[in-house]
């Protein structure tokens, strides 16, 4: 039996185009699905394995003790009831409450160290609150599952996303607040505290340290005052105390350049001050290649750049390119 541990793909949302997102890596991509481990459904992945023409159908697995790396399979783990696949784009609790069990089982079981990593399908966020999932999203309730693994309070394990692809990446102060909140959300700690995560991770990869570009808040960064005044008394104040730490930080810098001088290699990655100030950049060069990173885990975890694309689920004209990015990302930071 191999030592290896595989990576553990969470199926998504059932109604969306992640389940036919991993029957086509598995088609397509053997020499990478290989090191991978289905947590979800069988009938869903099976409705999904016809759907993009794979002759691949889940073959079950009662645990991860029993896997072993081998092309031409497509090992599953039924981390939720077995259950008629809902219809195709369709909001339901069912689906989202699959989603939320299969994300809790594989954090868990990664956690446990049991596995290298865990890469997310997308899913739902109305589905999820219909199932009465107390959380908006994928980040969110990683962080609560794995500061009970490690017995804190979720505020104690901060964490942030960052989405990469090959030109551009971008780690966020905030992520799912409303603007107004988000605006609230730039405090001298949460700006440091980005800052120390963004550089932490470059560090547990073993990379050298990032060149951080901060964006400013305001237009031009604020104009020294003229605009706002959050770029003089909060960001600047955390940059210079990120300096003092060994952090490379420069800025703020102007929001509407930094991230093409980014583009460009001035900087290794982008401190955005809010989800769609950053995410935006990222998704206008391409949703094929984009991959979110949760940065402040004590786990692995990736995820392709796009949502369930309702509107063409079922259809098998979902491009897998980010989730085979995601999964590949995922393996080279896991050591496969």
């Amino acid at each position: 039996m191999s030592t290896a541990k595989p990576l553990l793909l969470t199926m998504g949302d059932a109604a969306g185009v992640g389940p036919e997102l991993i029957a086509m890596l598995f088609r397509d991509r053997p020499e990478l699905a290989e090191r991978c481990v289905v947590v979800g459904d069988a009938a869903t992945l099976a409705r999904a394995s016809a759907c993009v023409g794979s002759p691949l159908l889940p073959s079950p697995l009662a645990d991860l003790k029993t896997w072993a790396p081998v092309q031409g399979r497509m090992p599953l783990v039924q981390a939720t009831p077995a259950t008629v696949p809902p219809v195709w784009g369709a909001i339901s609790a069912a689906a989202g409450r699959a989603a939320a069990d299969c994300i809790t089982w594989a954090t868990r079981e990664t956690l446990a160290g049991r596995a290298a990593g865990v890469v997310t399908a997308p899913i739902h966020k109305e589905a999820l609150a219909a199932a009465g999932v107390p959380f908006p999203g994928h980040t969110e309730m990683l962080q609560a599952l794995a500061a009970e693994h490690v017995g804190l309070p979720v505020a104690q394990l901060p964490v942030r996303m960052m989405l990469a692809n090959p030109e551009l990446k971008t780690v966020l102060v905030s992520i799912h607040v409303s603007l107004r909140r988000a605006i609230d959300a730039v405090t001298p700690d949460n700006v440091l505290q980005t800052l120390r995560i963004t550089a932490a991770h470059w560090a547990r990869l073993g990379l050298a340290p990032p060149r951080i570009a901060v964006a400013g808040l305001n237009p031009h960064a604020g104009e020294g005052g003229l605009f706002g005044r959050e770029e003089v008394e909060v960001i600047a104040p955390a940059i210079a105390q990120a300096l003092a730490e060994g952090i490379h930080a420069s800025g703020p810098h102007a929001p509407d350049t930094v991230f093409m001088r980014a583009r460009e290699g001035a900087f290794d990655v982008v401190l955005a001050m809010y989800h769609d100030q950053g995410l935006i950049p990222v998704k206008y060069l391409g949703l094929a290649h984009g991959v979110n990173v949760t940065l402040g885990l004590p786990l692995l975890r990736t995820s392709p750049d796009h949502g369930t694309a309702f509107d063409i689920a079922g259809t098998g004209r979902a491009d897998p390119s980010s989730l085979i990015a995601a999964v590949e990302l995922a393996a080279q930071m896991s050591g496969h």
